[in-house]
């Protein structure tokens, strides 16, 4: 039986740290979000993981995320996301400092990964049961196109406590697959009541709305689209220094003219991320728990 591979979108980490070396860890011993990230994906049995990173801290990156340090229990491969990596025939416009995306980053992977993938953000922490999910999932596609999933967090499940936060808002047909996704921004619970603020009006999720928190499976044929599209896109903004080709834009179009299916996982899973500094904390705190628990040992690499 075919394994996955697990694919992490870390390109942007050297932005947000400057040296690696002093990246906030969430676990009692250091530990990264990415570090859970891959014990769950080993434990959910995938047998590789895929980092897309820039030039600028690759040394930095490897020395913290290499094959020893996982206890060479999953293959570690590495590619490279930067602004000059563009079709023939483009090249970047003058001023543009903005990363082109995240599903450019994804398509920087296409020489790396020939199984079915996960797609996930280094500093998402997903829950071990959405590996499995999108795992198992994903080790059904063996030789077939164009069948993807995501996994599908309720929304009340996503909240930060310290201020709104932006999600891909999904509505799914009666077959389980996704029929579109709408970003909303500025969701936040008041008064019990889970509301979206686009437009200035207040409109109401329901707690078990599902929403994308960019975990995504795709097979390999997801790449051949996704060059074909990123021309469109690159053709029509180019010179918009703010544009960016995101994995939501790719799979609305390949949904919307029938290319692809792509099923709604369904989770039981809490997200966390660290959107505010406030939110970091709570994170560690609840890794406590799960540490108390027994989902996870309190040394994770030893």
């Amino acid at each position: 039986m075919i394994k996955p591979t697990l694919l992490v979108l870390a390109a942007g980490m050297g932005s947000r740290y400057g040296s690696l070396k002093q990246m906030d860890g969430v676990g009692p011993n250091g530990e990264a979000i990415i570090d859970y990230s891959v014990y769950d994906a080993i434990r959910a049995g995938f047998g590789k993981v895929v980092f897309v990173i820039r030039h600028s801290f690759e040394a930095d990156f490897k020395e913290v995320f290499n094959a020893e340090r996982f206890g060479g229990k999953i293959a570690v491969e590495y590619v490279f996301q930067e602004l000059d990596y563009l079709p023939e025939g483009f090249a970047v416009p003058e001023g543009r400092v903005k990363p082109w995306g995240t599903n450019h980053a994804v398509m920087m992977a296409a020489k790396a990964i020939n199984e079915p993938f996960a797609v996930i953000n280094a500093d998402d922490f997903y829950g071990r049961e959405a590996y499995v999910t999108i795992g198992d999932y994903l080790r059904t596609l063996e030789g077939s196109e164009a069948r993807y999933c995501m996994v599908g967090y309720e929304v009340s499940k996503t909240l930060s406590e310290n201020g709104t936060v932006s999600r891909g808002v999904c509505t799914v047909d009666n077959n389980g697959n996704l029929t579109g996704m709408v970003e909303r921004t500025q969701i936040e619970r008041v008064n019990g009541t889970i509301l979206f603020h686009d437009g200035g009006a207040d409109e109401p999720l329901a707690e078990n709305t599902p929403v994308s928190m960019n975990l995504f499976g795709f097979t390999p044929d997801y790449f051949r689209y996704s060059e074909a599209f990123f021309k469109e896109f690159l053709a029509a903004n180019i010179e918009n220094l703010k544009s960016e080709f995101f994995i939501p834009l790719m799979v609305n179009k390949v949904i919307s003219e029938g290319t692809a299916t792509m099923r709604v996982l369904p989770t039981t899973s809490d997200w966390f991320g660290v959107t505010y500094k406030e939110d970091k904390p709570y994170l560690v705190a609840k890794i406590e728990e799960f540490i108390e628990a027994g989902v996870y040992p309190r040394n994770l690499w030893k």
